[in-house]
């Protein structure tokens, strides 16, 4: 999926991004705002993980 797309429908996709990580609380959700390179930094942050697993479990969720 475009990236581009999820950004635009932030709000639809905001609830599928707290399912995926549900560390991540409904200020971090506010804050990411559809904004691919806030989501990864709020994943490694919550998670603990690296930038290059954030980008990987971005791309694997987006696909769907």
């Amino acid at each position: 999926m475009n990236w581009d797309m999820i950004e635009g429908k932030w709000k639809e996709y905001r609830g599928k991004a707290q399912a995926q990580w549900g560390k991540l609380t409904d200020d971090d959700l506010d804050v990411i705002n559809g904004r691919r390179q806030e989501l990864a930094g709020r994943i490694q942050v919550r998670y603990g993980v690296e930038k290059e697993e954030a980008e990987r479990q971005i791309d694997e969720w987006s696909r769907y």
